[in-house]
């Protein structure tokens, strides 16, 4: 009886193909770009009665402005901060919470059409935010309108669709769980890519050194402090750490598509990605701000990492200032947890293979829910870490991908 109630589900949306490319088009033409973080409002406000038409009660969440300026003030956001919380009871004993995010990176250059104006080439569907993550919630209203339609729901279901994950999720996700408003058993994270499963992602933490110097006319530097010259041997330190840093590997077996770049387990990274100095040519700098990030395996702690960093530059005879900010923390479930085993069923139904589960190089807003509210998350997106080419010119997901995952949401939420 089961399969032919997937059966069914999945001629439903077999049929309804060009209908679920249209709420995506819907979605991708909202520029909800971050930074600086725009038309929230809008999405939410278009997003709501589609919501209410399945039965859904929704709620508008915005983070109060004085704490918003508070946690994300100086970092070139503005805005209304509009999430959207949708509920579904159907009296289900357990409650599978349901998250993704609305915004999207900058357009940037070099597409070969309007990254706004969703467009299908073939077998590929181009836009900005179709892999990263509107793809997902149009597979997600798709899903739900074929479990409306001829199907059952299995569980209560707690939809969230945030804003800020590509800026640090603080007035989003994370300002959900800090709030209590992340309730249910079990919970699936549509941020994701359709590689594998993932059960676990490094954390992250963010640094930054200030060499500081001492400005005069480059005609007699010997007078003054060339900060860049000096914070040369920072760089080298950090660069040395790196070494040690990246020797290191986690239990966590990559993703399937790092095999290629002969990646087999999740590693931890540091990173030197930023460098600011100088004014003028012909003044030495008085001042060099060198910045980064750290990417914390599962098996390190947080607090240990961000301490080895600053150890590392302490001890060297520059006047600097070294500071450090906790992003999100890894994340590790338990690989034989049922959750993780419904989660591979239901996708191994949809798409006729069985998924590996891996760890995730990257960072995810999905694990500040972990660490408050211990809910087990499997996390599973629409398109593919390489192939799409998400945050790239011309970032795409391919039809099949996207009718398997709304076939692969259907089949988990009636079981």
């Amino acid at each position: 009886m089961k399969l032919l109630r997937y059966m069914e589900l999945y001629r439903y949306l077999d049929s309804r193909a060009s209908e679920m490319l249209e709420v995506l088009r819907d979605l991708v033409r909202y520029r909800t770009v971050a930074p600086p973080g725009t038309f929230y409002s809008e999405i939410v406000g278009h997003l709501m009665p589609i919501f209410e038409g399945l039965g859904f009660e929704t709620e508008k969440v915005v983070m109060p402005q004085d704490l918003f300026e508070e946690r994300c003030g100086g970092r070139g956001l503005a805005g209304e901060r509009a999430n959207l919380r949708a509920s579904l009871d159907v009296g289900a004993e357990e409650t599978l919470v349901i998250y993704t995010h609305l915004d999207v990176v900058p357009a940037g250059e070099g597409w070969t059409c309007d990254p706004f104006g969703l467009e299908v080439r073939g077998d590929r569907i181009y836009g900005r935010g179709v892999a990263d993550s509107k793809g997902a919630v149009a597979a997600l209203i798709a899903a739900l309108r074929a479990v409306d339609a001829c199907g059952r729901h299995r569980y209560n279901l707690e939809v969230l669709l945030t804003t800020d994950e590509e800026v640090g999720g603080y007035s989003g996700l994370c300002y959900f769980a800090d709030e209590g408003l992340v309730r249910g058993e079990k919970m699936l994270c549509m941020d994701s890519f359709s590689d594998d499963v993932i059960i676990g992602c490094n954390g992250v933490i963010s640094w930054e050194v200030t060499v500081r110097g001492r400005a005069v006319h480059s005609g007699a530097s010997f007078l003054g402090e060339n900060a860049i010259e000096k914070a040369l041997p920072v760089i080298e330190a950090l660069l040395d750490l790196k070494k040690k840093v990246e020797a290191r590997r986690s239990a966590l077996p990559a993703s399937s598509e790092l095999a290629a770049f002969g990646v087999d387990r999740v590693r931890p990274m540091l990173n030197v990605t930023v460098i600011r100095g100088g004014v003028k040519e012909n003044i030495v700098p008085e001042r060099c701000v060198i910045g980064g990030d750290r990417r914390v395996i599962p098996e390190e702690r947080m607090e240990e990492a961000a301490a080895e960093m600053e150890e590392a530059v302490a001890a060297l005879p520059v006047d600097l200032e070294w500071r450090s900010w906790m992003g999100y923390p890894p994340m590790r479930i338990d690989p034989d947890h049922p959750w993780v085993a419904e989660v591979r069923s239901a996708l191994e139904k949809a798409s006729g293979k069985r998924p590996r589960l891996a760890g995730a190089q990257y960072s995810l807003d999905q694990a500040r829910v972990v660490e408050v509210t211990k809910i087990p998350t499997c996390a599973y997106g629409v398109g593919r870490q390489t192939d799409s080419n998400p945050h790239g010119p011309d970032e795409n997901v391919t039809i099949e991908d996207l009718s398997i995952y709304a076939r692969f949401l259907a089949t988990l939420m009636t079981g």
